[in-house]
């Protein structure tokens, strides 16, 4: 019975949500790149993320571990995020 309630609990979360949202729940271990924009909207750099691109809450940043170096990136400024497939 719990399991049929837990499904059932999922099932309509998961039919609630914006294709936007769905999205954002399916990026995890997703690569994804950012490219970070000069001013002239020429791209100034060029990343890979191994995951998730995140940014925490009343930040104007993001952060991610690069795949090529394996460090943490934590970034601010005009992005565009594209997600891998």
């Amino acid at each position: 019975m719990k399991n049929t309630l837990l499904l059932l609990s999922l099932t309509l979360f998961f039919y609630a949500c914006t294709d936007a949202t769905k999205a954002k729940l399916g990026g995890f271990g997703s690569r994804f790149q950012i490219e970070m924009l000069n001013c002239d909207g020429s791209v100034a750099r060029t990343w890979i993320s191994s995951g998730k691109v995140s940014s925490e809450k009343d930040s104007d940043g993001y952060y991610f571990m690069e795949e090529e170096t394996n460090k943490l990136i934590e970034v601010t400024g005009r992005l565009i995020i594209t997600k891998l497939d």
